[in-house]
């Protein structure tokens, strides 16, 4: 499909933080509610208890030592104030604000409460691309093996591990690291996977500079909230959640303590260990999955001021004309002029802007009338190289979404949805033929869908915009499946709508948004970095006979 183009980029981001360590405690016999106060106890000088905030966004500058914030015990707990505030002083380490610990009254412990489907936080959201999917095995039997040393030197029954419990962990591993923000999962013992716990529940969380497992336990030992936690006689079960990252903090940890009257189903004695006795041996490796990275690097980065596209907030259309023209973005919710950066793209179905191949231009992913699945590589010094065909035939009839679905993999994919209503993924092979697919959910209904981390929890979700107007919300969670839940509807009276495009940076830095194209030649911009749809307002055109690209 013949098109030539004139000038495409993108800048890496990266956001490294603090070493912190937080703990949470849903203890039976608290009289404390949910987690709405808290107090924090600073273990280098006597206790202080004082105010917490409720997230700790992991600092800027690399931390020489290791600070621990601790839970007291649930009857030293203040009055709510406002968040602590920090401040650096010139060669120290910046004290981290800590987070509130989570207490489970005893009512909500031993039931089954439906799980809250809403945004977990409320912090802006960066896309999981810092993960590093290394076998993390060895990291958790070290953990599980070096609480239960500890635990016997103090004479008290070893814990036992439960693989449903260790996902509930590992999820939130993942979402913390990808998100390089340190906080609890609220009411974690009211998940299903923790199994109705009822003789206490816990969480602790940590990070460190190096993948040094063994030293998370040792910074939980000597801090007196997670030491606590450690040694809490009730607690009989556990699961722990190992994430690397290649950002500063490499390794960050999550485990999850329960205490059952009688053990659940499944409980095993050690991780990769049988029921009820015996093993300790290695887990087995993962099944292998679509969303398997095929290499792992990141971008460099770039002086993307000759691109095309010189950033993830910039606009593309597509005129009458089949020409593609660029809009720089110039700061909040504010465009340059518009530039022809390419011609010959009357036969286009859709553009999708995206990093395909991860060197830190933006490039054009097309999917063509005719059926073909092109690439044209974005060179950060201006322009596009020539195309390369990733599909010849087939893809005229598919509803596509493009970005970073998988968190596992740092190359974007494709979810391709079918006119029979299967929503399919298929995984980034460079410049390779894209053939291999794995369903990800079927009977869906869209005449439009846009990929974007709507609910600000790091992950990818899919918006689904169906004939009637209405938007419904599929939310996923890095993997080839989606989030077994009710579907939400988010919008509605949306029938107009004719092109959506998820943008970052609109706002500030790591802001996410969309931006839509209606009728009556209007773009509006809907900032997400809440976790939901904020009120739109219009960017200025005009755009009178353009397409929006994806």
């Amino acid at each position: 499909m013949p098109a030539t183009l004139a000038d495409g980029g993108q800048a890496a981001v990266s956001g490294p933080g603090s070493v912190l360590l937080e703990s949470a405690v849903a203890a039976a016999g608290s009289s404390a509610g949910n987690g709405s106060t808290a107090s924090a106890l600073t273990p280098a000088v006597e206790p202080e208890i004082r105010a917490a905030s409720p997230t700790a966004t992991v600092d800027p500058a690399p931390a020489s030592g290791t600070t621990m914030e601790a839970a007291p015990a649930a009857q030293s707990q203040p009055s709510p104030s406002a968040p602590l505030a920090v401040t650096k002083e010139a060669g120290t380490t910046p004290e981290p604000p800590s987070i509130p610990p989570l207490w489970a009254p005893d009512e909500e412990l031993g039931k089954t409460v439906p799980r809250v489907t809403g945004p977990e936080t409320t912090m802006a959201a960066p896309a999981p691309e810092a993960l590093v999917k290394d076998d993390n095995t060895a990291a958790v039997l070290t953990v599980f093996n070096r609480i239960n040393e500890y635990r016997a030197a103090n004479r008290l029954n070893p814990v036992k591990y439960h693989p449903t419990v260790a996902g509930l962990a590992q999820e939130w591993s993942d979402s913390i690291a990808s998100r390089e923000v340190i906080e609890h999962r609220a009411s974690f013992w009211t998940d299903p996977r923790a199994l109705n716990p009822n003789n206490g529940a816990g969480e602790v969380i940590a990070i460190r500079t190096d993948r040094d497992a063994a030293q998370l336990v040792e910074w939980w030992k000597g801090s007196p909230g997670h030491n606590a936690m450690l040694l809490d006689p009730r607690f009989n079960v556990m699961g722990a959640g190992i994430s690397y990252t290649n950002s500063t903090y490499r390794i960050w940890g999550v485990v999850n303590f329960f205490g059952y009257t009688t053990l659940p189903a499944g409980t095993l004695e050690s991780p990769g260990g049988s029921v009820g006795g015996g093993g300790g041996a290695a887990l087995p490796p993962p099944a292998p999955s679509m969303c398997d990275a095929p290499v792992r690097h990141m971008p460099p980065t770039l002086d993307l001021s000759a691109a095309a596209i010189k950033g993830p907030a910039d606009l593309v259309t597509v005129d009458a004309a089949g020409q593609l023209l660029g809009r720089t973005s110039l700061g909040v919710r504010s465009y340059g002029p518009p530039r022809v950066i390419g011609s010959g793209f009357s036969g286009a179905k859709e553009v999708f802007v995206t990093d395909w191949d991860r060197d830190g231009a933006f490039d054009l992913l097309t999917q063509w009338t005719n059926g073909n699945l092109t690439l044209h590589r974005g060179i950060a010094t201006g322009g596009f190289q020539a195309p390369v065909t990733l599909g010849a035939g087939g893809w005229q009839s598919l509803t596509l979404a493009v970005g970073g679905w998988c968190a596992n993999n740092r190359m974007p994919q494709i979810l391709a949805l079918d006119t029979a209503g299967s929503l399919h993924l298929y995984s980034n092979k460079g410049t390779g033929d894209l053939a291999a697919r794995v369903t990800v959910a079927s009977g869906i209904s869209a005449a439009r869908l846009a990929m974007v981390d709507y609910d600000a929890d790091g992950f990818q979700d899919i918006l689904s915009l169906r004939t009637d107007g209405s938007v419904q919300l599929y939310r996923g969670w890095g993997t080839t499946a989606l989030r077994a839940e009710t579907r939400a509807t988010v919008a509605t009276g949306w029938q107009d709508v004719t092109g959506i495009k998820a943008l970052r940076d609109v706002t500030g830095l790591n802001s996410t948004g969309i931006a839509l194209r209606r009728a009556s030649d209007v773009v509006q911009y809907w900032d997400l970095s809440t976790g939901s749809l904020a009120s739109p307002s219009n960017i200025a055109g005009p755009w009178s006979g353009q397409r929006l690209a994806q």
